[in-house]
């Protein structure tokens, strides 16, 4: 790109801060409408909760506001890339999402604003944003088929356990329906897991963490059944995996994502809310199975209904002097529970436990749980670079 498009896009940034979720929300409409197919791709439910316009909204206005080096992008386009690849995404969906994208501009800003100039400026700035991402997902799709028992795209995993690990989650174990070998994974990536919704007459991907440490026979996932709240619809495929039998089958992909344990040799402090927990288990048995490094387990929830794979990690603790948790219950009996701490996590009652030398932090939770816990890691004079964190959904925390 020139000077000038470049300048062209930067003076979009203002209309993409105050009208972006009106562009993305017009987007999705429109290519719904033209491209029906797409509906099996996109999580139907983040476009119902208006989580994934708000995400396409931050990450076209990001996109714009570096334009001049977008290449301090490159982690976030890495983890985008990572969703795309478990949802194999390929480079021809880019040309359908880039033609309704500038049709969009057009249409939402209009011939006054949206100049022959601007449009050809977002059509080549959307081209070179595609290349960089076509290339991203290149190698790592060229990486799952070259590891051993890896694969592209979808493959048919079977349900041959089923374990209920509170009130809302169970854990599936999938097995290979062809008995090959599986592909390894670190602890802390996810699956997509894709499953036919009856609503929507469409089949359906979400992602899902892999929940314990890798063996090489099957995959387990820990899945919450999400209730219709005011604030939200019922979780359409997380209801429907609830409803499946041992024997059922799904389509799954490769393990993705780059929320990982970065350093085998230091202590670790694993920090969640609810379902949150499931990538920090993993990261938690993997450590058991290997170095067994001084490990924190800082857990919250809701109440003890709702407090999965409590025994596991107690039983753990027993067995062990390398770790320590701490657990806490929103709603709890007037005496409460011994060992449980009542309220939410509150990092202040595990300081002492948490400031170990040279340690790495991780956060697992919604938006709100990650952006406070964060906050109080840096306030305890943490290093930002040894703080990682994972949002289920859409992402739309930026901390680093």
């Amino acid at each position: 790109m020139n000077s000038n498009q470049k300048a062209l896009i930067k003076a979009t940034i203002p209309i993409l801060q105050s009208s972006g979720e009106a562009l993305t929300d017009y987007f999705y409409k429109r290519m719904f409408k033209h491209n029906p197919e797409l509906k099996s791709v996109f999580n139907m439910g983040n476009q119902a909760n208006g989580r994934q316009k708000q995400a396409l909204a931050g990450a076209v206005l990001a996109y714009a506001q570096h334009i001049d080096n977008p290449a301090v992008l490159i982690d976030a386009l890495k983890g985008i890339g990572g969703k795309h690849v478990s949802l194999n995404i390929q480079p021809q969906d880019y040309a359908i999402v880039g033609t309704h994208l500038v049709a969009s501009i057009k249409e939402v800003l209009g011939e006054e604003t949206a100049t022959p100039d601007l449009l050809d400026a977002w059509r080549l700035a959307y081209s070179e944003l595609a290349e960089i991402m076509i290339g991203i997902e290149a190698e790592f799709y060229l990486n799952n088929e070259n590891k051993a028992g890896g694969w592209k795209g979808w493959r048919s995993f079977t349900i041959k356990a089923i374990v209920v690990e509170s009130k809302e989650i169970k854990s599936f174990y999938l097995f290979p329906t062809d008995g090959k070998e599986i592909a390894s994974y670190q602890a802390g990536q996810y699956l997509s897991v894709q499953v036919f919704v009856e609503q929507l007459g469409l089949l359906q991907p979400r992602q899902y963490s892999l929940s314990s440490a890798y063996n090489s026979r099957y995959y387990r996932i820990s899945v919450k059944k999400e209730t219709a709240l005011e604030t939200h619809p019922e979780g359409m495929v997380s209801n429907a995996l609830h409803k499946m039998n041992v024997g059922n089958t799904v389509n799954v992909s490769a393990p993705s994502g780059n929320f990982s344990l970065q350093n085998a040799d230091v202590p670790i402090v694993l920090i969640s809310g609810g379902v949150g927990a499931t990538p920090l288990l993993s990261m938690l048995e993997t450590n058991q199975k290997s170095k067994k490094n001084k490990t924190v387990w800082i857990h919250g929830c809701r109440n003890a209904s709702v407090h999965a794979f409590k025994e596991a990690i107690a039983g753990m603790e027993e067995e062990s002097d390398w770790l320590e948790t701490f657990l806490f219950n929103e709603d709890m009996e007037q005496n409460g529970e011994e060992g449980i701490i009542r309220g939410r996590v509150d990092l202040e009652k595990c300081k002492e436990a948490i400031l170990l030398k040279d340690a790495h932090y991780y956060l697992c939770g919604p938006a709100p749980f990650i952006k406070a816990h964060y906050e109080s890691l840096v306030g305890f004079n943490i290093d930002r670079s040894n703080i990682f964190y994972e949002e289920f959904g859409p992402q739309s925390v930026h901390l680093n």
